[in-house]
């Protein structure tokens, strides 16, 4: 009996005073989108206990683009939510949570030391090639700064904007240049001395800023950007600096369109003025293909689809999502993927290849009364297509040379010059007309 008593001693010491906790399984922040760098926490859908299968999803995750759900890759328990509900602007890369295998005493998880370096951080520089997120390059081109000096932080030694912005003020000030004013005889013109205040008035200078009180003279108030709208920032920055953008615009003739919307909703078909620009866009760029390209950052880039990004506003920012394989889609199909579309992207419910991957954008304000206007392209996109509202105007007509009414449009398209030269533009700009005037040839519904 004896040997068994002992088998079981060892048996409790070696479960009871065990030092060492539960090795986790690692949760972190993931990359939702190709130009995310930091998310925020929404909500999480599992609680600390909770059996976690492969695929289920663990919580919501607000991207640069959409709220998207992030789905666990492992088989396991949910053992310690680090990053809580409501946490912003977590970097990729940032442990948010810890899980341990099935079977396993979730409580005894060990939670890995908060002042341990991210694996991230872990010798960067020895990864080649470097790589840089578009807002940390513009920032080191701008002031000329060496990216192998910057230390990346980012997932897979992807250098940031923060490494960027840490690398400047690290930088020593540039030594200031002799004034040439001061090396000169003074003139013997002098400029008149200011005249003295009169006694108890104050200098005309306005008040300085402070945050404060909304409404009070020279206060303002801080309102942090979102995700979506700091992106939305660096792309737009990055397109309009990056990018030599050429503007043409062009009067479309809306009469036919407007009569065949009124003959298709006789028979209960619902179809909007951008529906059709949308077809003819689309039936455009697939005869004329060599519109339909990217910049690659060395050349162009030939697509073998016509997918068509359309800009929808949000309460978060604008989103583009897309209209895909456009131009083998009648006006009815496109209309209600764009419906479908609109209000996923209104919900945050996009899914990351609902807008990815386009190839042209559609912008129309022509529903707020405007005119005209021209777009920022949307790279690597080569144009973008700028909508405004029909109007009429009295024009002299060819057939009797008498006045009639028109119903025009203008539409502007915003091209990169490095890839659609102004002939180019104008050409597409002629065709796209003959077929938005033309409806029925593009075999509509």
């Amino acid at each position: 009996m004896k040997p068994l008593t002992l088998c079981a001693v060892e048996n409790h010491m070696l479960f009871s005073f065990s030092p060492l906790g539960v090795s986790p399984l690692k949760v972190q922040m993931p990359a939702l989108s190709p130009t995310m760098e930091e998310g925020n926490i929404v909500k999480w859908l599992k609680k600390e206990g909770e059996a976690v299968a492969a695929g289920d999803a663990l919580c919501e995750i607000e991207t640069d683009k959409a709220v998207v759900t992030m789905e666990s890759n492992d088989d396991g328990v949910l053992a310690k939510i680090l990053m809580e509900e409501g946490s912003r602007n977590v970097r990729l890369g940032t442990l948010i949570a810890l899980m341990v295998e099935e079977g396993q005493d979730w409580k005894q998880v060990e939670i890995p030391s908060s002042d341990a370096a991210p694996p991230s951080e872990a010798t960067p520089l020895a990864l080649p090639p470097l790589r840089l997120s578009p807002a940390a390059r513009h920032i080191l081109d701008t002031h000329g700064l060496d990216p192998k000096l910057a230390t990346p932080t980012g997932p897979r030694g992807i250098i940031t904007k923060e490494d960027a912005l840490n690398l400047l003020k690290a930088s020593p000030a540039p030594k200031a240049v002799p004034s040439v004013v001061a090396s000169t005889p003074p003139s013997p013109i002098s400029a008149p001395a200011a005249s003295p205040l009169p006694p108890g008035s104050r200098p005309n200078i306005p008040p300085l800023s402070v945050p404060g009180k909304p409404g009070a003279p020279g206060t303002f108030t801080e309102v942090p950007a979102s995700n979506v709208r700091r992106v939305i920032a660096q792309r737009l920055t990055q397109s309009k600096t990056t990018i030599p953008h050429s503007y043409a615009s062009i009067d479309c003739d809306m009469a036919a369109v407007m009569q065949l919307r009124k003959d298709l909703a006789k028979e209960q078909i619902k179809v909007s003025v951008n529906d059709f620009i949308i077809k003819a866009a689309a039936v455009t760029l697939r005869e004329m293909p060599e519109v339909n390209v990217t910049w690659s950052g060395d050349g162009a880039r030939a697509l073998d689809s016509v997918h068509i990004s359309i800009a929808v506003a949000t309460d978060k920012g604008l989103i583009t999502p897309i209209i895909k394989d456009a131009a083998n889609k009648g006006v009815q199909e496109i209309s209600s993927n764009a419906k479908a579309l609109a209000q996923k992207a209104r919900d945050g419910k996009l899914l990351p290849e609902e807008y990815q991957g386009g190839s042209f954008s559609i912008s129309n304000l022509g529903m707020f009364g405007i005119s005209g206007f021209s777009a920022v392209i949307n790279p690597p996109q080569a144009c973008i297509l700028a909508v405004g509202t029909s109007r009429a105007e009295l024009h002299l007509c060819e057939d009797d040379q008498t006045l009639c009414t028109k119903q025009l449009m203008t539409i502007t398209l915003s091209s990169d010059g490095r890839l659609v030269d102004d002939e180019l533009a104008s050409r597409f700009l002629d065709k796209f007309r003959a077929n938005l005037e033309k409806p029925q040839r593009m075999a509509l519904v």
